[in-house]
């Protein structure tokens, strides 16, 4: 590639010698770009969004996105560029030369050589406009939209990460992700989880997950609730304590964490400074303790004690609502707790029967975290045949052949963000939430 200096000995030497082609230029994402070390005149590509433009006689400016990153690169153009199609949220591809920037703002720019507006935009038409800072409520009426923003850019750039470091914390342990069907000649049902499936191919390998969309149906406009959303599942054979599962469930919570952490500053610097003052301090707390274990039982001695008056009074037998969760996280220092040993009527038949009567509980497990409440659910899974035979039938199969003690959990993925970002509302943290009446896209 040619450097500025002898670009401009080859353009000189152009009227007495056939002028060299030049190398295409290199396409490159706007955070490739910032991160470039030895910015010395490369001729790059960059496409993207226009975030601001700034006119002066001589110069004009240009902050280019396209999504990568949080911060944008700033172009550099001769003011002979035609400015007026170059509005804010214009679409653009831009070649020119990176360079070292004299401004103490950022390392490197763009001069540009070429702009080419790829899709105009009215930005008096626009529903955001520069410089202004729209409410989350505001955002989630354009969900078409709303990802050009720098804040929901930041929390679907987490999204993305987590995603990948999920992805990740299984992989090391030749764990088998089980896919999802798509294709049917049956009639069949949208499931709130991919357990049962998870727990026939534990049968086969020894540890299992599945991490994809799920559904409910149920009639809540919660800050915590959607029709549809992302569900993280393992199943591990050969589990025979709840103390073994609990101690994946909260190096899957610290290990994805700590990568988002490290890998996404910027973007949860957002989120923390803007949305959730505070936070950063919450979550380093929780980062850098063991999680707390009580029982069912405990927990409900604790909430009988409080002082504060709860709308569902707490009793032992009838479950924990969001107020007991988040109190009970109060009460144990903003530490996420784990809750073990729920009584077997409130947990489903597949839940591993203690054999502690009169309580008669079952190896249950939910997780609950500061500001959110529960986070993950769990158990060991029932393996003992005899036990099953008189609670459900369909399952005896697998019972019947090589059947091991197992257990496994689930954890909402869109609730975990809210946690780790401090978001309030969980239609922020997916590009298109659908709830009850409404689906708009």
């Amino acid at each position: 590639m040619f450097g500025a200096r002898c670009l401009l000995r080859a353009l000189r030497s152009c009227s007495s010698a056939p002028c060299p082609r030049h190398k295409p230029s290199a396409k490159l994402s706007v955070r490739d770009a910032l991160g470039a070390q030895n910015a010395s005149g490369e001729r790059v590509k960059v496409q993207g969004w226009i975030r601001s433009v700034r006119s002066q006689k001589e110069v004009l400016f240009l902050h280019v996105n396209d999504g990568s990153s949080l911060e944008s690169l700033q172009v550099v153009a001769d003011s002979s560029f035609d400015s007026r199609e170059l509005a804010f949220g214009s679409s653009v591809e831009v070649q020119g030369q990176l360079v070292k920037s004299l401004s103490k703002r950022q390392n490197v720019e763009l001069k540009a050589e070429k702009i080419e507006v790829v899709g105009n935009c009215d930005a008096k038409a626009f529903p955001f406009k520069y410089k202004e800072r729209h409410p989350l409520e505001y955002l989630r009426q354009y969900p078409h939209l709303r990802c050009r923003t720098n804040v929901l850019g930041s929390i679907l750039r987490v999204r993305s990460e987590a995603t990948a470091a999920i992805h990740s914390f299984f992989k090391p342990s030749s764990k088998i992700k089980v896919p999802e069907e798509n294709f049917f000649n049956v009639p069949v049902f949208l499931t709130v989880s991919g357990q049962l499936h998870l727990e026939v191919m534990s049968g086969a390998f020894t540890q299992v997950f599945t991490f994809g969309p799920t559904f409910r149906a149920e009639n809540s406009q919660s800050r915590r609730h959607l029709a549809e959303f992302y569900m993280v599942e393992a199943e591990i054979s050969f589990l025979e304590s709840l103390q073994d599962l609990m101690q994946v469930m909260e190096g899957l919570f610290k290990t994805t964490t700590m990568t988002v952490l490290s890998n996404c500053p910027e973007d949860v610097e957002l989120c923390h400074r803007f949305i959730s003052p505070g936070q950063k301090d919450r979550l380093e707390h929780m980062l850098k303790n063991n999680f707390l274990i009580i029982s069912y039982t405990e927990a409900v001695e604790i909430l009988k004690q409080a002082s504060q008056n709860f709308t569902f009074t707490p009793e032992w037998g009838a479950d924990l609502h969001t107020e007991h969760e988040k109190y009970l996280v109060k009460h144990c220092g903003d530490i996420p707790v784990f809750v073990i040993n729920y009584p077997l009527a409130l947990k489903p038949f597949y839940m591993r029967d203690n054999e502690d009567s009169p309580q008669h509980t079952v190896a249950a497990v939910d997780l609950l975290v500061p500001g959110v409440g529960e986070l993950f659910g769990g158990s060991l899974r029932e393996e003992r045949y005899h036990f099953l035979e008189q609670r459900l039938a369909r399952y005896l199969d697998l019972r019947r052949f090589g059947s091991v003690p197992h257990g496994g959990f689930g954890m909402g993925f869109e609730r975990y963000l809210q946690c780790i970002l401090g978001i309030d509302n969980i239609k922020d943290v997916i590009p298109f939430p659908r709830f009850t009446h409404s689906c708009l896209l």
